[in-house]
């Protein structure tokens, strides 16, 4: 191989491993939550780049498969040329021949040596990780290509690391962590506030992450402090309970005490005297029809309060009765109660019924 060859194959192997370099931390830097969106909507490189990410000790071993094969080519090709030309210029010196070779090998040493962590090395990982996702489209799918080309012996290499691991009690993942923990968020949250990058004035952050600690038992309210209807009252009470209170929903409760359901103001205020009798919907001083009446969505008291939540919102309901192990209600809990954990009072006059 001639001499100009040699540094030819130089750069173009200084190219591939810096493409493995990147590709490499492309894949385990970039975020699933901004690549997800990408492949649903059919992207093909998007489509690629997550299942790269999902397989990442398969990726990881096809970078260090190229990696590797890279650096030890490098020295073996571009030696001899650089070697060979930097004799050229030594040579005019009156340095003696055993001298030459030995500095020519060192320059040369020192040289590939530089050109292959600067250009090999350090500049493709800063950039994958200044720009992870668009370096994640970008590398992932030829990434992938060349994987499925070599795909026995990656398969091999990878087994053996995982064997390796679980000697030493260590799970092997397949997939990069790309999350972060609640208690990771909430340590960068008060870094952030430290510092004055993030303001957090209303407390809005902080009672998100405690909100996700709170109980159904936390907030709901005993049995003991509701303001409630019995099961036989009429329209006519719930609108005077609604001038004392000023409350627009009401919990029922039978002859026990047990909340049994309630009722919202706008779910009787029709039931009006005689246009509510001619319309065959009962008096405005009989008790509220069943029909009026909401059904209370029972939850367990040690529920988690987003659980709790998520339930509520799905069932559409503002009440829900709070029972303990034994099936003893000791509670209700109220959607408007679950929302100021999260913002703060809210100013209605639906807080508590």
């Amino acid at each position: 191989m001639s001499d100009w060859a040699g540094l030819v194959w130089l750069v173009v192997l200084l190219a591939a491993n810096a493409f493995f370099v990147a590709a490499e931390f492309a894949v385990i830097s970039a975020r699933r939550s901004q690549i997800e969106p990408l492949a649903e909507a059919g992207k093909k490189r998007a489509v690629t780049a997550l299942w790269a990410m999902e397989h990442a000790t398969l990726m990881l071993a096809t970078t260090q498969l190229g990696i590797t094969v890279c650096s030890l080519l490098i020295l073996n090709v571009s030696e001899p040329a650089i070697h060979h030309l930097l004799e050229i210029p030594l040579g005019l010196t009156p340095l003696p021949v055993e001298a030459i070779g030995a500095i020519a090998f060192v320059i040369t040493l020192l040289l590939v040596s530089y050109l292959h962590v600067v250009f090999g090395e350090m500049v493709p990982k800063n950039l994958s990780f200044s720009i992870p996702d668009r370096a994640v489209l970008v590398l992932a799918p030829p990434l992938v290509f060349f994987g499925r080309l070599v795909k026995p012996v990656i398969v091999v290499l990878n087994a053996t690391a995982n064997l390796v691991l679980r000697m030493f009690g260590v799970a092997p993942k397949q997939e990069a962590t790309s999350t972060y923990t609640l208690d990771e968020v909430a340590t960068i949250v008060t870094q952030s506030t430290r510092e004055g990058v993030l303001r957090d004035g209303t407390g809005a952050l902080s009672a998100t992450f405690e909100f996700t600690t709170r109980k159904v038992r936390d907030v709901a309210v005993n049995l003991a402090g509701l303001i409630s209807l019995p099961e036989a009252a009429t329209p006519a009470d719930v609108e005077k309970a609604v001038t004392k209170h000023g409350f627009s929903r009401y919990v029922m409760v039978n002859e026990s005490g047990e909340p049994t359901g309630y009722v919202h103001l706008k779910d009787v205020i029709d039931l009006d005297g005689d246009a509510a009798t001619s319309a065959g919907q009962g008096s405005y001083a009989e008790p509220i029809p069943g029909k009026r009446i909401r059904q209370l969505v029972s939850i367990f008291e040690d529920t988690d309060l987003e659980d709790a939540l998520a339930t509520m919102r799905r069932s559409g309901a503002h009440l829900a009765r709070s029972f303990t192990a034994t099936g003893e209600t000791v509670g209700v809990l109220f959607l408007e109660d679950i929302i100021e954990e999260l913002v703060g009072e809210v100013q209605d006059a639906t807080r508590r019924l």
